[in-house]
């Protein structure tokens, strides 16, 4: 076995490995440049998701034909004015994109500047470079790339399907034009339009709207929005309430520099924000802007810079938190008005039966003397103004009273008017009706109480009458000794004792017995993972939110009118009571323009 230099050819398909692992690959570095490149409109065109053929429009400032010339070479790149990495204010840096595409397909290049007399175009095909040609073109440059991967066809075989390929090279368009609001974009797969959006321009709101134009305006409708500092990071962004969720992680989008990441700490902090107001089984939508000055964020630590690394990651985490959770709060007792929607649909059912038409116009009194002779014999002769059902038959806790007869329908939620099935409050708004569930709501109630206090006294702790040593890898062990002034503040005092060994002395009293070497463990997996001592938390909160459960208002316990007000009054002052401990709604609200709907008034 002899030692040699690699030929650039194969040098550039060894790069287009770690660079180019699929045809959104091809798509996502294209777009990028078309955005340093300063373009306001990007068009990309998929044949055959993007194996056959690949070809992204802009209308940027374009290349000379000695930049052309140069843009194919590994390492050329107009990206680095200096020599410094940590300096990085573009997209893309590496000069490797054009060349590794280049070497594995058969790539055309054509460019125009505004003050060229002409086009240029370049053909490169497996690596190999051709003359630079005369072309037509307006201003901007389009590269095409067809037979993906023909130089190296084992690579074929790994791709998923059409429709699993599109997806991604979709899902790689949307998370840019999420970031530029400024730029219109476009999709096309096999003559067929996916995805076009506008530009916003620069006016007051354009991020919301793209966001709305992308994700739906039912997103637009329940995002908080975020826009937090400190020192030299700046968070922007929104944040969806809590009942918004969904299933999977997937409509969490975040953002480095308008750089799209998926980051470990970032995911972390989201989840950190949002636990004690979601189901561990659901997740949040966000989407979050981080602006960090270039020295203290590496994005060259990723082949694909899917990846970063804050030079202090726990400031960026704190930020992170303290900002979602502090919009959370302010967002007090609203819910998602998914929920009302998600009502209404579950009313109106999906059945394919026409839709009557009504008419609640003035009508001719023969049909009013009818009913009203139907009716008579049961009002009992001569007593017309009986009513059907009088109040002695009307349920005990719906019978209005003088204290209920009160103006509170100007209140958030409203005036309590009855209680169904001593488990659900109805109650009258100015526009609508709130239905409440008791139970969940007094729950949350009963835990936003509870953390109060234990944030105000402190944890009370447990000394070990034998002190217990628990084994770890010695840097799973590292980890939880840096945090342990940190775990000290939720009630766990560690100590080291060896190399890859603790002795814990103090535990939280609130948590009774509890397995201390199965608790060690997961808090070192946690901080590891997440950054934080996310377990400690959660078995802290899951058992305040244990007690909270039961120690509030049953359903099936009837309740006077003046305790239904009390506890709309208390939802409406109490951060997080849109939803219970559980991450489920406390209440449902319906305008009065939706009930009408269901009954066929519009």
């Amino acid at each position: 076995m002899t030692l040699r230099i690699l030929p650039p050819t194969l040098v550039n398909r060894i790069a287009a490995g770690e660079v180019i692992e699929r045809p959104a690959s091809v798509v996502k570095e294209l777009v990028e440049n078309a955005i340093d490149a300063g373009a306001t409109r990007i068009d990309v065109t998929l044949e055959q998701a993007g194996k056959n053929r690949i070809i992204v429009d802009d209308n940027g400032k374009g290349m000379t034909r000695e930049e052309l010339e140069l843009s194919v070479h590994r390492h050329a790149t107009s990206k680095l004015p200096s020599d410094d990495l940590l300096d990085i204010r573009y997209l893309g840096f590496r000069g490797e994109a054009l060349p590794s595409i280049g070497s594995i397909s058969r790539l055309t290049v054509t460019s125009r500047t505004k003050d060229s007399a002409n086009a240029w175009a370049l053909h490169v095909e497996g690596g190999t470079i051709g003359e630079v040609q005369p072309a037509v073109l307006t201003q901007g440059t389009r590269v095409e790339v067809c037979d993906l991967f023909y130089a190296t066809p084992v690579r074929l075989k790994f791709l998923k399907s059409d429709r699993t390929e599109i997806s991604q090279a979709l899902d790689t368009v949307t998370r840019l034009a999420m970031v530029h609001p400024d730029i219109a974009f476009s999709l096309t797969s096999d003559e067929k339009i996916l995805f076009n959006v506008g530009a916003q321009g620069d006016l007051l709101g354009a991020s919301i709207k793209r966001l709305s134009d992308i994700m739906g305006k039912e997103f637009s409708d329940n995002a908080l929005a975020l826009d937090a500092k400190r020192e030299s990071l700046h968070l922007t962004g929104f944040a969806a309430l809590p009942t918004f969720n969904r299933g999977t992680s997937t409509e969490q989008y975040l953002f480095v520099n308008k750089r799209p990441v998926r980051d470990k700490l970032l995911l972390g902090a989201i989840r950190g924000a949002y636990q004690d107001v979601l189901a561990h089984d659901r997740h949040a939508v966000v989407v979050l802007f981080l602006e960090v000055p270039s020295q203290e964020v590496d994005v060259n630590v990723h082949p694909a810079k899917a990846e970063v690394r804050f030079r202090d990651s726990q400031a960026m985490r704190g930020l992170m938190v303290g900002a979602i959770k502090h919009a959370l709060s302010d967002a007090g007792f609203r819910a998602s008005t998914a929920v009302a929607a998600q009502t209404l649909e579950r009313f109106s059912g999906n059945y394919n039966i026409p839709r009557p038409t009504y008419d609640y116009g003035n009508h001719n009194g023969t049909l009013h003397e009818g009913v009203r002779q139907f009716f008579e014999p049961l009002m009992g002769a001569g007593n017309a103004t009986t009513s059907l059902l009088s109040q002695d038959m009307l349920e005990p806790m719906a019978r209005p009273t003088e204290e209920s007869v009160q103006d509170y329908t100007l209140y958030p939620l409203g005036a309590a008017r009855g209680q169904i099935h001593k488990t659900y409050i109805v109650a009258e708004t100015v526009d609508g009706l709130v239905i409440v569930d008791q139970h969940a709501a007094h729950e949350r109630l009963v835990y936003e109480g509870m953390k109060k206090s234990l944030a105000e006294r402190g944890i009370a702790t447990q000394k070990l009458l034998l002190p217990e040593v628990v084994g770890l890898d010695p840097a799973l062990a590292e980890c939880l000794l840096a945090r342990q002034q940190e775990l000290l503040e939720f009630g766990l005092a560690i100590e080291s004792f060896g190399v890859g060994s603790i002795v814990v002395r103090e535990t939280p009293a609130m948590l009774g017995e509890v397995n201390i070497a199965a608790m060690i463990q997961e808090l070192a997996d946690n901080i590891r993972e997440f950054g934080e001592v996310l377990a400690l938390k959660e078995h802290i909160e899951e058992l305040c939110g244990t007690m909270a459960c039961y120690s509030s208002v049953r359903a099936g316990r009837s309740l006077a009118v003046a305790e239904m007000n009390a506890l709309l009054r208390q939802m409406e002052q109490t951060p997080f009571s849109g939803q219970c401990n559980h991450g489920r709604p406390t209440y449902i609200e319906l305008k009065r323009k939706d009930i009408e709907r269901l009954f066929g008034r519009t």
